[in-house]
């Protein structure tokens, strides 16, 4: 059975644009973002790529051709092969009508409730109704699909399922947490033997949003909503959280069950509803690390006293002792740990797709294990790789290197000596680009398409901050760290491996002065843990430098510079490398420099 994943809409951005302003600082407010496709064949992920990737536009909405041409071409096959198309939101008529009622009940003159209903008719009728996906699906392919073979799943049941496969298709409980899906924010619930319960009462509104909280502090503090609320985190480490917190005092209510509201409903059409409240709890807007760290403090509380209120329900609701987290919500990754080391579940994960960059894979997923056709294969699913993108051969990337003329030179090397002269090189204060195999799937570069540098140096986070990467001073690097060794270096608590950054452990003392560079202020790192079978040569690499160096870590960031995609071909490698102070990039078996280090 083929089933094909697919999220985005053609005209999503322009209608949110037109109809919910959502351009400049919003242009992320729009559904289907982080668009992508994925390809599962009998039961196996054989292909997954995000379309910002190859369209080269961030957190891109639009519908997903270039991805869907890729993860065909790759599996060799054409559309009248596919069995099912798996899509991850499912905007029905009773959704339609739902969201009507919510509307009537809103406290807002009759002219405002008009237009508002317009704005959502629109909505539906261009971009997220059942018709109109399929009649989008159609004029972008050429394909059209018959509609008994597409599959529409509910947004969070997507999630579930993305982390679900991931994890190894083990019965689980799970919390989903996100901005918002077609009605709901948040749910939790179980999973077994590949069937979804979800404990309804647990169910958290679209207007009680943590996420869409956490996009408004994102955008109060002056940064991008559904887009830089990891800067919110790392300001975190700066401050300690105000006792009492006003978030928890006067913004967000506990209730019985697991169940929480915010003071006021989320407001959809303005998303400075919360200011007045975060001004008149935090003093007005000054332009300084020290207020926005403290506010960040406080709403990084929040979201763990939150989501641990959460999971203390979910514990008493179920016999599990496995946990997923999946949904936006689960990419702040100093959260993630605190909620593991509160809770009695023995293991808790986070795949690398749990943002929206995943749900093209669960939805997949979830057509697959609910087909009945399918009912024989949905009890094993082999270890699914992050790897799952395009790769590059060597002719490739010589054609590449060769069509940026007299702008680089290059040296083709073994795979022993490329390893010894890129670990020689990252004994100095450089900064290496490293692009290798297929580029990896989700938010975070895992060492496919990595900037890598050493920790040693205290400045070295200045350095890309400035020089490479162009972003605040205040942000952290992760380490890679062989995942052998990570629990002499980092107090791992419950967990043995953190593969996909998605996890934040204290550095152990005697290490602060070893690795300062990818320490951060609040003596914690972002940890990415490797291994031979995963990422051998990157493996290989960082034993050679650490028989250098005695530093048992390599900062691991992404190959890009902010506001720009990870670069995923060769030409976006070395344009990046160009257009920045990179020392060196290393394609495949290429070692590459600039023939002008100044340019």
């Amino acid at each position: 059975m083929i089933v094909l994943g697919c999220n985005g809409f053609t005209r999503g951005a322009e209608v949110f644009a037109e109809q919910f302003g959502a351009v400049g600082t919003e242009k992320h407010y729009v559904l289907g973002h982080d668009s992508g496709a994925a390809l599962l064949v009998d039961g196996k992920l054989v292909a997954a790529v995000e379309e910002e990737r190859l369209n080269r536009e961030k957190k891109t909405s639009d519908f997903p051709f270039h991805s869907v041409k890729w993860c065909l071409e790759q599996a060799g096959i054409e559309f009248s092969d596919i069995d099912l198309i798996a899509i991850p939101w499912n905007f029905t008529d009773e959704t339609y009508d739902a969201m009507l009622l919510d509307l009537a009940s809103a406290p807002l003159p009759p002219a405002e409730k008009a237009g508002r209903l317009s704005r959502i008719a629109e909505l539906f009728d261009k971009v997220l109704g059942r018709e109109a996906v399929l009649a989008d699906f159609a004029a972008r392919t050429g394909f059209t699909p018959d509609p008994e073979k597409v599959v529409f799943v509910q947004h969070h049941l997507a999630h579930a399922m993305t982390g679900y496969y991931m994890a190894g298709m083990k019965d689980t409980a799970f919390l989903i947490s996100d901005g918002r899906a077609e009605l709901f924010s948040s749910l939790t619930g179980e999973i077994r033997d590949g069937r979804i319960t979800v404990f309804e009462d647990s169910i958290i509104s679209a207007n009680d949003s943590l996420g869409n909280l956490f996009a408004s502090i994102t955008r109060f503090l002056g940064f991008v909503p559904n887009n830089d609320e990891y800067k919110v985190m790392g300001l975190s480490g700066f401050a300690a959280p105000p006792s009492p917190n006003p978030f928890l005092e006067h913004i967000v209510q506990l209730h019985e069950g697991g169940r929480y509201t915010l003071c006021r409903p989320h407001d959809p059409e303005n998303g400075r509803c919360f200011d007045d409240l975060f001004e008149e709890h935090f003093g007005p807007l000054q332009e300084t690390v020290a207020y926005k760290a403290d506010l960040a403090a406080a709403a990084q509380e929040m979201l763990t006293v939150v989501t641990s209120h959460q999971l203390r329900a979910l514990e008493a609701r179920t016999d599990l002792n496995h946990l997923l987290f999946e949904g936006g919500l689960a990419l702040n990754c100093v959260n993630n740990t605190k909620l593991l080391e509160g809770s009695r579940f023995e293991d808790m994960a986070v795949s690398f797709g749990a943002s929206d960059t995943g749900v093209v894979i669960g939805a997949a997923v979830h057509a697959w294990a609910n087909h009945p056709d399918a009912t024989a294969e949905v009890k094993y699913a082999d270890s699914v790789t992050p790897y799952l993108g395009p790769e590059y051969d060597d002719a490739t990337i010589e054609r590449t290197l060769h069509e940026f003329g007299d702008r680089v030179r290059w040296t083709r090397l073994g795979e022993t000596e490329i390893v010894d002269e890129v670990a020689k090189l990252l004994t100095e204060k450089v900064v290496i680009g490293w692009f290798q195999g297929r580029l990896e799937h989700g938010p975070r570069a895992l060492g496919h398409r990595s900037i890598l540098a050493n920790p040693k140096f205290p400045d070295i986070k200045d350095v890309i901050n400035t020089r490479v990467k162009h972003r605040e001073p205040f942000r952290p690097f992760a380490p890679l760290v062989l995942e052998l060794d990570a629990p002499k270096i980092f107090e791992m608590g419950r967990k043995s491996r953190s593969p996909y950054m998605t996890f934040v452990f204290p550095v152990r003392p005697e290490y602060h002065d070893v690795i300062p560079g990818a320490t951060h202020v609040d003596g914690t790192s972002r940890v990415q843990t490797i291994n031979d079978e995963d990422t051998p040569l990157l493996a290989s690499l960082l034993r050679r430098f650490t028989a250098l160096t005695d530093v048992p870590c390599l900062i691991n960031t992404s190959f890009n510079v902010a506001g720009e995609p990870i670069v995923c071909a060769p030409a976006d490698a070395l344009n990046c490398f160009l257009g920045t102070e990179i020392d060196h990039v290393v394609l495949g078996n290429y070692l590459v420099t600039k023939t002008d280090p100044s340019a």
